[in-house]
């Protein structure tokens, strides 16, 4: 966290420009993108490694546009973009030298590189999702998760698997993707699934040696962030598709995390799903989520020919148009140590509190034990001023003249035209030591 924030969990010199960041767009792309019927096509529709590479012989993704997806991301107020270099089906999108099945070999393009080159052009943090998992290599090991596990002779196809062998690999992988391309900054392991089910074992720390490459992860790129799903821990937890209640912790102790999240529920593009989440939800779990010292991951799923939908451009537009506006009360803030009025969430940056009003109240909104520490407040959408008053706690409700508050209370005295912005935010000034 920055000097200017407040109420933060402490954070390493790492992840200090993280969470000052709070904001990131997810980008999943790959030959499911083609199918158009979710990431997880593969397994769940039981798909043979035969004929699921159909998707990579016709795979040409003429209207992928790295700069385009960059500049979208940073109009929406973003900091970082994260990318994924290969999803479980076991696609690359990079020029892999350990596997010709990859961007390379069925385009001709490095979509890492043009991505990367993107990215740091638009002066934003690079960060790079990488499957753990490979339904397309030989040696991978059926589980409860792989396409195959419904097959009559599924266990005695393991008995031929070798996982030193897909463990070799996956190493390798990574590390072409950590030497190519300069500084990464953030690095998305996913995933471990440590548990048996169906009679099947899942996947373990050790299925992928998760404390060397963890190492060799740190080795390769000093200074990168590592998410904690090879299953040891790592800089920070990533809760998906589903808002926190409260800052996150691990054995008592707050933690860095991110929540990442969908669109429409699906991460990567899926033709027929319309269950999309309108701009001002998705404000609002971004308000909540650094509310309670977290960043936002947000995702979209560019389509067979790699193109953003109309769809997700104006979800984005829309947050953008808030954040020209709002961005101070999210870039660099966090918790705030005061009492949120009900219908808010509060975040606070230096000395300045935000109140985040995610319903309209008529007339005025109190905020107790505030009276005496405030010394301005104005709307963040146009700068407008808000008047302020401390009512005599003993003063009765009569007629037109409000009731007391309790002592300590300060009260703002709100418009009754709520401004035309997905959430109004309330800028409060307060007092040198407040």
């Amino acid at each position: 966290m920055s000097e200017q924030s407040s109420g933060s969990a402490t954070a390493e010199p790492a992840t200090a420009w993280f969470t000052e960041a709070r904001f990131g767009l997810f980008v999943h792309f790959g030959l499911y993108s083609l199918a158009g019927r979710h990431e997880w096509v593969m397994t769940h529709e039981r798909t043979s490694v035969e004929d699921y590479e159909r998707y990579a012989e016709v795979f040409d993704p003429d209207l992928f546009d790295a700069r385009r997806i960059a500049r979208a991301a940073k109009d929406a107020g973003m900091k970082y973009v994260v990318l994924t270099t290969k999803h479980h089906e076991g696609f690359a999108l990079w020029h892999s030298e350990v596997s010709d099945y990859n961007a390379w070999t069925a385009c001709g393009r490095d979509l890492v590189a043009e991505f990367v080159e993107a990215v740091r052009g638009e002066g934003l943090r690079v960060g790079f999702y990488h499957s753990l998992i490979d339904w397309h290599h030989p040696d991978f090991t059926i589980d409860y998760h792989h396409p195959r596990r419904d097959d009559a002779d599924a266990r005695v196809a393991n008995e031929s698997k070798d996982m030193n062998n897909y463990r070799a690999h996956l190493h390798a992988q990574v590390t072409e993707l950590l030497t190519r391309y300069g500084t990464i900054d953030y690095l998305f392991y996913d995933f471990t699934y440590a548990e048996e089910r169906d009679g099947w074992q899942g996947k373990y720390p050790e299925d992928w040696n998760a404390d060397e490459l963890l190492a060799l992860t740190r080795r390769l790129q000093p200074g990168i962030i590592v998410n904690d799903r090879l299953g040891i821990g790592a800089d920070l937890v990533t809760p998906e598709q589903y808002q926190p209640d409260a800052p996150m912790q691990v054995d008592g102790e707050r933690v860095v995390w991110e929540a990442c999240q969908t669109l429409n529920g699906s991460w990567g593009y899926d033709r027929d799903n319309f269950d999309y989440k309108t701009p001002d939800l998705l404000v609002r779990m971004l308000v909540d989520t650094v509310a309670k010292d977290g960043n936002l991951l947000l995702n979209i799923g560019p389509d067979g020919r790699g193109a953003i939908s109309g769809r997700d451009v104006e979800t984005l537009a829309a947050i953008g148009r808030w954040m020209r506006l709002h961005a101070r009360a999210v870039h660099g803030a966090g918790p705030a140590d005061v009492e949120a009025p009900p219908g808010t969430v509060v975040t606070r940056r230096g000395d300045r509190l935000y109140l985040h009003l995610l319903a309209w109240p008529f007339g005025h909104v109190h905020l107790k034990d505030m009276a005496g520490k405030v010394r301005y407040a104005q709307l963040l959408n146009d700068g407008s001023e808000i008047q302020r008053t401390q009512i005599d706690p003993t003063q009765a409700a009569w007629n037109t003249t409000p009731g007391g508050q309790p002592p300590g209370t300060l009260t703002l005295t709100l418009p009754t035209v709520r401004p035309d912005v997905e959430v109004p935010v309330v800028e409060v000034f307060l007092e040198p030591g407040a």
